[in-house]
């Protein structure tokens, strides 16, 4: 199997995924090294953390949580909360940096007005997946999901709304934005086990930074 044949979506520029899916290369490059400067102020009020699913699995990818709400996992299940059960503080603000990426990303896709009141960080190590998902956690499922990737280099798994569905790969480097909503809002997604690397601006890690509207 070639390079060309495992990775779909190498050229330069916005690539439409799925009806309402959008891949923005390089669209946060920019504004990289701000976004990880309001990483790591976040991190310091709510620190990363390893969740446990219901099922009683340990995620490999540690998580933190910024916005009005933040996403968590418990013994009865996923949801959504204002506060931080580990500190029992609020989640800090969501940093201006983020909000505006998050908005112009939307737009940029064909999502205007987009108002995110949850930001989920993700930090993978080499190794680190995410297995295939559907967010339906939100309430509002009308806003779209707006993904931003930092640091090494990943490969996105993007399917149908259906888990049988054989999903498309897509190399994630440092800087693209995905933004899924309308009709791919439930597509199955996620993240093959990160390689090992090295990033100038985050060293062997991979930021995943994630907005959602909840509410």
């Amino acid at each position: 199997m070639s390079m060309g044949d495992l990775f779909s979506g190498m050229t330069q520029g916005n690539e439409q995924l799925a009806p309402g899916a959008w891949l923005l290369r390089g669209f946060a490059r920019d504004v990289a090294t701000i976004l990880l400067r309001d990483v790591a102020s976040v991190a310091e009020i709510a620190p990363f953390r390893h969740l446990v699913t219901p099922g009683g699995y340990t995620m490999s990818v540690a998580m933190t949580n910024c916005g009005r709400v933040g996403w968590t996992s418990e013994a009865r299940g996923y949801r959504y909360a204002s506060t931080d059960p580990g500190t029992g503080r609020q989640w800090p603000d969501l940093p201006d940096s983020f909000a505006d990426l998050a908005r112009r990303a939307a737009e940029t896709a064909g999502f205007p007005d987009f108002d995110p009141d949850a930001c989920l960080i993700n930090r993978y190590v080499p190794g680190s997946r995410l297995s295939l998902h559907q967010d339906r956690d939100e309430n509002d499922r009308t806003a779209p999901i707006v993904s931003v990737s930092l640091g090494l280099p990943a490969v996105f798994q993007f399917g149908g709304l259906s888990r049988t569905d054989r999903p498309a790969r897509y190399r994630l480097e440092h800087g693209d934005v995905v933004v899924w909503g309308g009709p791919s809002r439930f597509a199955y997604h996620g993240v093959l086990p990160v390689a090992d690397g090295y990033h100038p601006e985050t060293g062997n890690l991979r930021i995943n930074i994630t907005f959602r509207k909840v509410f």
